[in-house]
């Protein structure tokens, strides 16, 4: 069983407020992107990494895979409108069996730590997927038409990545999806259509997604501890 890791990085970061995509912006000298990929690369459970990009960065890529010796870094393909349009073309062009692992990552989420992948990747081996979740700890309220509604935060979870899948049932629900033209903010929303149930594994408030100009500060203040 074979353990594939997705990562799209197609999209254009406009949130950041940079001219650049937030995951190709140096950090200490090095691109946002290389962290997270030095995350797989040294995960001895996980065997390729794909990356789904705009074709204009693939010799950026191609340069951070030779300079930063990402040996696993297997595969480039074109990204899509959307995420999940990008997820789709890399599981198109994966040599993967039915039973294997599909990881799919945020590139922007460059603080992943060994053992929330690994404890992620073990959990959907076992039940068939796994993904990663905070438990909301704020009062949590729903505002319409002015009027407001408390929501019992020991039933909310806040979604992160990574999210594991079965090969077999990621592409089964991307394929029902694209069939259905239905568009979903993430890959669980996809598996949860086909009926299937969703096992959550423990996350951390250090694997936040980088988005806008604050989180790449608080990004370099977190990598100064990480680096010390």
């Amino acid at each position: 069983m074979k353990v594939f890791a997705v990562i799209p990085a197609a999209g254009k970061g406009i949130r950041s407020g940079f001219a650049a995509p937030k995951q190709y912006l140096k950090i200490f000298g090095k691109e946002l992107l290389f962290y997270t990929l030095q995350v797989f690369q040294t995960n001895d459970l996980v065997n390729e990494i794909i990356v789904a990009a705009d074709p204009i960065y693939f010799k950026l890529l191609q340069k951070l895979k030779e300079k930063y010796k990402i040996s696993k870094l297997e595969l480039l393909v074109e990204g899509g409108k959307e995420r999940q349009d990008s997820v789709y073309n890399a599981l198109q062009i994966l040599n993967a069996k039915e039973n294997d692992i599909i990881v799919v990552h945020d590139a922007a989420r460059p603080l992943l730590s060994q053992k929330t992948l690994t404890e992620s990747i073990l959990c959907a081996k076992k039940n068939g997927n796994a993904i990663v979740c905070l438990k909301a700890k704020d009062t949590l309220i729903k505002q319409r038409d002015n009027k407001v509604k408390y929501i019992k935060r020991d039933e909310v979870h806040l979604v992160q990545t990574p999210q594991v899948f079965r090969y077999k049932d990621l592409l089964s629900a991307m394929q029902s999806a694209r069939t259905d033209k239905f568009i979903g903010t993430d890959e669980s929303i996809l598996i949860n259509r086909l009926g299937k149930k969703i096992n959550i594994v423990e996350g951390s408030l250090i694997n936040f997604k980088v988005t806008t100009g604050n989180d790449i500060e608080l990004l370099k203040s977190l990598l100064k501890v990480k680096l010390a």
